[in-house]
């Protein structure tokens, strides 16, 4: 863009130059840019620990920077106490959604800015109504007095952004948008983004899933090790390039067929039989062998979750049986299924996978007491033993043991979550989207730990639609509406798989 050009364009949605912030000694972003236009779609992406969320909260008035300089259409960022500033100029829809279950979506969307009448008493009547037209501006079809817990994850996200947006912000930023949903609720999503743009919304749009980068965004930019790396548009940036610039190397092809042969003399490590549990799934039977690695794909919805979770106690099924490494384990009990053999790792690591106030090693031994002591006394010595050679294995990136896991990015606290399932060597390990909202290098780490799994003579059950969790499994079993519908061999095509789990016959 020559001088001219640029003078003559409308000035950036928001612009940040030379971004310092410290923590202590650490460094999390040192000299970052980025300048965002109207009407894009940017993308931000980077390993964990590159400095994305410090940006985010520099970007969003949550923390001011040590150095350097932040400016929304051209002119400078308010004063961090004015709240109402930075909400009129900027608004993040976190992947931990903000949305109050208890509260009707009317109460959400203008929660501590309620109508008053008479009386200051609320004025729920014009409360409803004003929530109404807010909704139906920006084209979210959800009832107002609908309880906030009812909804979708879809749903709720429409909902942030249409609260987002009644503040009058035009810039939002999405921080992982997609990592719970299913192929067809991220193309509504894409479209939505597609619409509100149309609209003159600009996002930023913060994704560890590549291939959605290129479906949705306009521009890409880059950040490593706390730095800018690159900006340029997605389409001149090929794929190969964007991991390289996010990894620092060469991205490598980690999708070759496994070489390991599962053990059909040995006992199974899980047999399901005829499983059947009212309105999510119906005769479900699998088994997945020792040293086996089992996909179990479909879309949200297809039951494939809640099979998993059926497998590890957290379900109970009304119909068949399951049985783990040959003995059959009490029905919905987790205690059962863990001593029967089976570690898991769930589909939510924030809500189901750590407590974030303890530590790594009081999260990473949870589930294995006996391994710590005797007579219900547990030995700290034993257990910080047992930790130190967990954070070795998974190469959980932190300082030591007591260190709290909410400290911790989102990749290694999903490793710290992939340790306790490993803690006591499991016959069968169960993972559900193991690999959502972590970035490329962690999610390389993990899946090659369940290949080393898998090659120690574990049988190992994968359910995810997610594709790169599904390249590593000897075999995949789709699900589509409560059943098992078709099987693929190791070496499918992506259009094969993503057609099954959608349902659609490729041959009609």
């Amino acid at each position: 863009m020559s001088d001219r050009e640029r003078d003559a364009s409308p000035a950036p949605v928001v612009e940040a130059t030379g971004i310092v912030r410290r923590f202590g000694p650490t460094v999390a972003l040192d000299g970052a840019r980025i300048t965002i236009r109207p009407g894009e779609t940017h993308a931000l992406v980077g390993r964990n620990g590159a400095g994305k969320s410090t940006l985010v909260s520099v970007l969003t008035g949550l923390q001011a920077p040590d150095e350097g300089e932040v400016s929304f259409g051209g002119a400078p960022a308010p004063r961090l106490a004015d709240r109402d500033a930075w909400r009129q100029r900027v608004a993040c829809v976190y992947q931990k959604s903000t949305i109050i279950p208890t509260l009707t979506v009317a109460e959400n969307l203008f929660l501590n800015r309620h109508e008053r009448g008479r009386g200051r008493l609320i004025n729920w009547q014009g409360l409803r109504k004003q929530a109404q037209e807010l909704l139906s501006t920006w084209s979210v079809e959800v009832d107002p007095q609908t309880l906030a817990g009812d909804l979708s994850v879809e749903r709720r996200q429409f909902v942030e952004i249409a609260r987002a947006l009644s503040f009058g912000a035009r810039f939002i930023i999405l921080d992982e948008p997609t990592a719970q949903l299913d192929g067809a609720a991220i193309n509504r999503l894409f479209d939505r983004i597609r619409d509100l743009q149309a609209q003159g919304v600009t996002f930023l749009f913060i994704s560890h899933h590549l291939q959605e980068v290129y479906e949705i965004c306009d521009m890409v930019t880059v950040f490593r090790d706390a730095r800018h790396i690159v900006t340029a548009p997605v389409t001149d940036l090929p794929r190969a390039d964007l991991v390289a610039a996010m990894t620092g190397e060469a991205a490598v092809d980690r999708l070759q067929v496994r070489s390991n042969t599962p053990d059909r003399s040995a006992t199974s490590a899980l047999s399901v039989q005829a499983l059947g549990r009212d309105g999510a799934y119906r005769d479900v039977t699998l088994e997945v062998g020792a040293g086996e690695i089992v996909g179990l794909a479909g879309s949200a919805g297809s039951g494939r979750t809640e099979v998993a979770e059926t497998v590890v106690g957290l379900r109970t099924a009304h119909t068949g049986e399951v049985a783990i490494a040959g003995s059959r384990p009490r029905p919905g009990s987790v205690p059962a299924a863990l001593a029967a053999g089976a570690g898991f790792v769930p589909q939510d690591r924030h809500h189901q996978g750590f407590v974030p106030d303890m530590s790594i090693a009081d999260n990473t031994t949870l589930s294995v007491p006996h391994r710590l002591g005797s007579k219900g006394f547990l030995s700290r010595r034993r257990r910080d033993r047992l930790a130190d050679s967990m954070i070795e294995n998974l190469a959980i990136k932190a300082p030591g043991p007591q260190l709290p896991v909410s400290a911790l990015s989102g990749g290694n606290q999903q490793k710290v979550v992939m340790a306790r399932a490993l803690a006591d060597d499991p016959r069968l390990l169960v993972l559900i989207n193991p690999t959502a909202g972590v970035d490329v290098r962690s999610k390389e780490f993990l899946l090659h730990k369940v290949e080393e799994t898998a090659e120690s003579g574990a049988g190992v059950l994968v359910a995810s639609d997610e594709l790169d969790d599904l390249r590593m499994c000897d075999r995949v079993l789709v699900m589509f509406q409560g059943r098992v519908t078709s099987e693929l061999a190791r070496g499918w095509h992506d259009h094969e798989l993503v057609a099954a789990m959608e349902g659609v016959d490729l041959d009609a």
